[in-house]
């Protein structure tokens, strides 16, 4: 794009062009300065004023969004809340205020329930504006003021100190070892070291110059000062910030086929009813009567009960995820890791403990492998061989960790559990490496008092230190790369006596330094030397020193996360790792992961086409580096647009976008930023990957139970349509054993709990070794119709509406006597065809645990929570039969034991009828499949 064409100049003719960062890369800090009309001096305090008029407060945007009041009114007025509404209206309609008021309460309980779901996952982009600090310092006419950061300039010149978060876009105008922790933005773990000299060379990102600083990031370590050229929206932040306001969610697979089962039923529902209030009216019945009918033919199809069961099961799943250590912040999204196809997972703070970590040690007399994780002191140092150390070994040692413990200024402390390193993350590494050594800086620090210090430069490549022997003489202790340091190095400790560096020594150190960088390690050189004066300066310290020996650091991968891997390879899940650090230490941290990639690809390699991408990720799933947030989110998208479902790991602020992006969201809960927290689905809580793997089986296991759940309700659906069935067909001859209110008592009050029971089933064996089901796979498909509509719902309904015959003529004088039509009589036979229809519930909820397993194959008492839950169900039963209160609302009338007796019989007939049928069902299984 032309920047010439780009929009609101700053400062006049000659300002800054808005959102251009890449001019000041080049330029001297004098030049930056002057086009952007400012000094060293800062602007004036008017100057200051009228930009501010013209650039704007320095803010991230606020997406434009629906207010709650609208948010919550959409929940309530959707296709299925339309459908009970108009139910509770035809049951107010017609005389049944009762039943109006308990549909009304169902669609309250779905709508609230929806509403808080969908306003905590539009957090995310509110989150982004904790990252900028309520203060700035700036200079202003000359003079250093504190501001709130929403009033910085373009022209301001803020001053950065040791601690301090950055609050706009700017030009390094001075460095004093300024460093920068960039991991918000790029995901490198790694402070990075920020200079004001021009950077040479014709760059396309800003984000790689060396001499800006970005909002939202913070100062390590070293000061500095820089002037701000962008604020606000044209930040990088904002740009984030504007992608994630961008990003519409689409919806999780299961919603798709929520919403087509609840549309299909619910139109099957409406047309039935009017069908039969059709036929029932032609059949005799008065319209008024006709009215009840079909107002109970629907009510009966509709699934009052489905989503209220649906949300509590997904939170029953979530609070066993939750104790597995995964957060999950949006129900429907633990049922849609059971299709997920493509994991991309971050590599900092994901893969690897976003924690550096010496892991290897290189002495002139010996390679050696360190153990731990992280900042943790808890570990040890072994040989190369993996055996422990002998005394001899922890001699030779002692002088390189010495160095390591006292030539750094961090400090590594726990907080709340956790291990941190408050200072640069390198020389954490270091103190915790001298700690598993034995060495506490504390104690090494009084035996060795430091007098003089020489900071590390970037021109020099190395920090010093100057201590105070009890001897009176000086100690000087240096750490380095290899290639600063060893130069200055004129002879070699090893096994207690110091000898020359010669060139065969220097060569073997070479390639320790090779062998240390081939396995994605940083190298730093250690060495020290005694001086009988103090050192006045660097260069006077660090000379003719003694080479101690090398350490190779890294942030390491995770311990669980290659079993983790391995898992997911398993289930048919292909992962795609995708950082913004170095393309090498990409490719090391993926091998030791397990990853099975063998190439890596920056960024700015990516293909151009959108069916390149995806090919390119789903048939090679490469090692993604130097990757930005637009990227992350293209590649999520193109993903999505291959048809795939799309998991998306991430811990920082440029991860945010792409994790609302992608159809699952996983975010760290210890090292994630509380952006990514709120823009995710789900949190890891003690980052642990393996989670992951785990999350993704309660997925499966979650699809399976709500198909169990649904024939259970489908079942019953077919049992309650039976009665108003038969009543219309005979013109109400034949009397209507099942209320409207009955109705609504078996969907929410008798089958609820065991329905939820079922959401708690088990994983089935072998669930993770199947490849993901398809994103289009139908909760309602041929097998679960075929099962309730086709044979459970017709025994059942065949079987508890025997209960009017069979009961008048026990025990009301019929076929000699007409029918009960009215008084105790007939509440009598329609209690028992109530009971009949709970109990053989019951039956059915036992039976859809297996298919086609035989219910006593698998245990028939095997969920503690559906026995539970069966055994409430007898209770609530009771209730309805025996409390006046309850069975006069209802239209029923207590049992005698006699009564009881033929219900009793009907589960049994049930079970017997099922059991056949699964039967059938394996033998013709066994014989359709191929012996091997």
């Amino acid at each position: 794009m032309d920047r010439s064409a780009r929009s609101e100049t700053v400062g006049g003719e000659a300002g800054w062009q808005r959102g251009d960062l890449l001019d000041a890369v080049g330029l001297q800090p004098e030049a930056a300065l002057d086009r952007l009309r400012s000094s060293r001096q800062g602007l004036s305090q008017e100057e200051a004023s009228s930009r501010l008029v013209r650039a704007g407060p320095n803010e991230l945007p606020r997406a434009r969004t629906r207010s709650l009041p609208r948010q919550l009114i959409d929940q309530l007025i959707h296709f299925f809340a339309v459908m009970l509404w108009i139910a509770a209206g035809l049951a107010v309609i017609g005389g049944m205020p009762q039943l109006g008021v308990a549909i009304v309460i169902v669609i309250l309980v779905n709508g609230v329930f929806s509403f808080v779901q969908e306003y905590r996952a539009e957090r995310a982009v509110r989150a982004l504006s904790a990252l900028l600090p309520e203060t700035a310092v700036v200079r202003r006419g000359g003079r250093k003021h504190t501001i709130p950061a929403v009033e910085l300039v373009p022209g301001d010149v803020v001053v950065l100190r040791e601690g301090d978060r950055i609050s706009a876009d700017a030009r390094v105008l001075r460095s004093s070892e300024l460093k920068v922790d960039m991991s918000t933005l790029t995901g490198e773990s790694r402070p990075v070291g920020r200079v004001a000299e021009p950077v040479a060379g014709d760059r396309t990102d800003p984000l790689e110059a060396q001499n800006v600083v970005f909002a939202g990031t913070f100062v390590t370590s070293g000061s500095g000062i820089a002037a701000v050229v962008v604020t606000g929206a044209a930040t990088r932040l904002g740009g984030i910030a504007r992608l994630a306001s961008e990003v519409v969610r689409r919806p999780t697979p299961l919603r798709v086929q929520l919403n087509k089962v609840v549309r299909t039923i619910s139109i099957i529902a409406v047309v039935t009813g009017a069908v039969f209030f059709g036929a029932a009216v032609g059949l005799g019945t008065s319209p008024g009567d006709g009215f009840l009918f079909s107002v109970g033919v629907i009510v009966a199809l509709v699934p009052e009960g489905l989503l209220p069961t649906v949300s509590l099961s997904l939170a029953m799943s979530a609070s066993r995820m939750a104790r597995r250590g995964v957060l999950v912040r949006r129900l429907e999204s633990v049922e849609t890791l059971g299709c997920t196809t493509v994991i991309c997972t971050d590599k900092t703070g994901t893969i690897t403990t976003n924690q550096m970590m010496v892991q290897a040690v290189h002495t002139p007399a010996g390679r050696y492998e360190v153990t731990g994780s992280g900042y943790d002191p808890a570990g040890t140092m072994l040989t190369a061989e993996g055996r422990p150390l002998t005394e001899i070994q922890w001699a030779e040692l002692r002088p390189l960790l010495h160095v390591a413990a006292l030539c750094e200024n961090a400090h590594v402390e726990s907080q709340d559990g956790a291990w941190r390193c408050i200072g640069d993350p390198t020389e954490g590494a270091l103190l915790v490496l001298a700690r598993k050594g034995g060495i506490e800086r504390a104690a090494a620090e009084r035996i060795a008092p430091r007098v003089r210090d020489f900071p590390f430069e970037s021109q020099r490549g190395r920090m010093s230190t100057v201590h105070v022997l009890a001897s009176g003489a000086h100690e000087v202790l240096a750490k380095g790369s290899p290639e600063a340091v060893l130069p200055l190095c004129k002879a070699i400790h090893s096994k207690g006596e110091v000898t020359p560096l010669g060139a065969t020594e220097e060569q073997g150190i070479l390639a320790a330094v090779d062998a240390l960088a081939v396995r994605g390690l940083r190298v730093l050189a250690l060495a020290r030397r005694e001086v009988d004066a103090l050192p006045a300066t660097a260069n006077d310290a660090e000379v003719e020193m003694e080479f101690l020996g090398l350490v190779g650091m890294a942030d390491p991968v995770r311990p669980e996360v290659p079993e983790a891997v391995a898992q997911c390879r398993g289930a048919g899940i292909r992962l795609v790792m995708i950082t913004g650090d170095h393309p090498a230490t990409a490719m090391a941290v993926a091998r030791e992961a397990g990853l099975e990639a063998h190439t890596v690809m920056i960024g700015s390699e990516l293909p151009d086409g959108d069916a390149a991408l995806a090919n390119l990720l789903v048939t090679h799933a490469p090692i993604l580096a130097r990757v930005a947030p637009e990227q992350k989110l293209r590649i999520a998208r193109v993903l999505q647009m291959r048809g795939e479902v799309v998991a998306m790991t991430g811990d920082g602020v440029n991860d945010s976008p792409a994790l609302r992006q992608a159809d699952i969201g996983v975010a760290m809960g210890k090292t994630g930023t509380d952006v990514a927290r709120e823009a995710a689905d789900l949190v890891l809580l003690d980052d642990n990957f393996a989670h992951i793997v785990e999350a993704v089986e309660e997925g499966r296991a979650a699809f399976d139970n709500i198909r169990r759940f649904l024939t259970y309700h489908l079942t019953d659906n077919v049992a309650e349509l039976a009665p108003f069935v038969v009543w219309a067909l005979s013109g109400g001859r034949i009397p209507l054993m099942i209320t409207v209110l009955q109705v609504l008592a078996l969907d929410i009050g008798t089958d609820l709990l065991p329905a939820l029971a079922l959401g708690a089933e088990k994983p089935e064996p072998g669930v993770m070794y199947r490849p993901p089901r398809p994103r289009r796979t139908r909760l309602v498909d041929r097998k679960v119709v075929g099962r309730a509509f086709g044979f459970l719902g017709p025994v059942e309904a065949a079987l508890s509406f025997a209960m009017l015959p069979l009961g008048a003529a026990l025990f009301f004088g019929w076929p000699a006597e007409p029918l009960p039509a009215s008084g105790v009589d007939r509440a009598t036979l329609s209690t028992m065809v109530f009971a009949a229809i709970v109990l053989m519930q019951m039956v059915v909820a036992l039976e859809c645990r297996g298919t086609p397993a035989s219910l006593f194959s698998i245990g028939p008492f095997g969920n503690r929570l559906l026995n539970g839950a069966l055994l409430a169900e007898l209770l609530v039963l009771a209730a309805f039969v025996y409390v006046p209160t309850l069975y006069h609302v209802l239209g029923q009338h207590s049992l005698t034991l006699a009564q009881w007796l033929p219900v009793f019989v009907t589960p049994w007939l049930l079970l017997v009828a099922e059991e056949a049928r699964k039967a059938l069902a394996r033998g013709r299984r066994r014989r359709t499949v191929p012996l091997v």
